[in-house]
C-alpha cells in the first residue's frame, strides 16, 4: 500500500495507532518504523501491523497532511531514543574499555566505550557512539564540539 491507500490514521482511546485502509479494514496497534532513522529521518516510514507485516509505506513524512504527520512524528519520537552528545567532559583512560562522562541534550551521563570500533563515522562530521549497554548516542557535528571535547574524541578516532 502507498500513502494514498488509507482512509484514516488516528489514535484510539488506549493511545495506540489505528489505521483504516481504503477497503474499510481497521488495523489496531500500528507501529511506525523508520527505514533510515539517522541519515534520512523524514524519508521512508513503514506502518507495521501487530503481525509484523507492512501495512503502509510513507515515502516522505513531510508529504502527509499535518494531522497525520504530527501523529506519526509524535509516535516516532516516543520510540526513538538517541541522545545527542554536546560535550565530552571526561574520559577515564585513552585505551579501551574506558568510561566516558558526557553532556547530552538529555542531561549528563556516563557510559563505557568497549572498543574504538564502537564509534562509527556517518559522514559530514556525524558520529554514532555505542555504549557497552547498546545505547546509541549521536554526535551531530564533531567539528562543532568545544576544543576540550575534540581533543578527547580525537584520541579514539
Amino acid at each position: 500500500m502507498t500513502i494514498t491507500a488509507y482512509q484514516k490514521l488516528e489514535r484510539n482511546t488506549f493511545g495506540r495507532l489505528v489505521l483504516t485502509d481504503t477497503e474499510g479494514q481497521v488495523h489496531e496497534g500500528v507501529v511506525p518504523v523508520r527505514a533510515h532513522p539517522i541519515s534520512a529521518p523524514d524519508e521512508g516510514v513503514s506502518l507495521v501491523g501487530q503481525d509484523g507485516h507492512e501495512l503502509l509505506w510513507v515515502a516522505r513524512l513531510s508529504a502527509l497532511p499535518a494531522p497525520e504527520r504530527e501523529l506519526l512524528q509524535s509516535e516516532l519520537a516516543s520510540r526513538d531514543f538517541m541522545p545527542s552528545i554536546q560535550r565530552i567532559k571526561k574520559v577515564s583512560t585513552f585505551s579501551t574499555p574506558s568510561q566516558w562522562t558526557v553532556e547530552t541534550d538529555r542531561g549528563e551521563t556516563q557510559f563505557i566505550l568497549r572498543t574504538e570500533e564502537d564509534i562509527r563515522r556517518l559522514g559530514e562530521g556525524r558520529l554514532l557512539i555505542a555504549s557497552s549497554h547498546g545505547l546509541q548516542m549521536l554526535v551531530p557535528d564533531r567539528f562543532a564540539l568545544d576544543k576540550g571535547s575534540k581533543k578527547l574524541l580525537e584520541r579514539f578516532l
